[in-house]
């Protein structure tokens, strides 16, 4: 189902996406299946830190892909991969992002709330 806004919480682990509209809400949970450790040991060759998991943000952006408006939420760098993640492989979800924040683990009845007020927000803007 297509919904007009949704809102998507993550970190490198998982995702929490909810489409939304007036009426209806619906929750999709997607987990990432690379190893929870982000960081190599030390001595390594490299940066030290792991990539991000391209399976699991192409998951999440195929989540996202049917809304027209979405606010992109988490406590961590996980969101920031999944914008630079979307800018490089779909440009027209791009657009659709509307907003970034810094959150922390709500629950999916919190976020949900959350996103309602940010987009009533947003859209009394236009």
């Amino acid at each position: 189902m297509s919904f007009n806004h949704t809102v998507v919480w993550l970190d490198h682990l998982e995702a929490h996406v909810i489409g939304f509209n007036n009426e209806l809400s619906q929750i999709q949970v997607i987990k990432s299946k690379s190893d929870s450790h982000l960081h190599h040991k030390s001595g390594s060759v490299g940066s030290g830190h792991a990539g991000a998991d391209q399976n699991y943000l192409h998951e999440i952006v195929k989540a996202i892909t049917g809304s027209r408006e979405v606010l992109v939420t988490g406590p961590g760098s996980a969101k920031l991969d999944l914008i630079k993640h979307v800018h490089h492989h779909d440009a027209e979800v791009a657009k659709k992002i509307i907003g970034v924040e810094t959150t922390d683990h709500p629950t999916d009845g919190q976020l949900l709330a959350y996103a309602k007020k940010y987009f009533l927000k947003a859209d009394n803007m236009l």
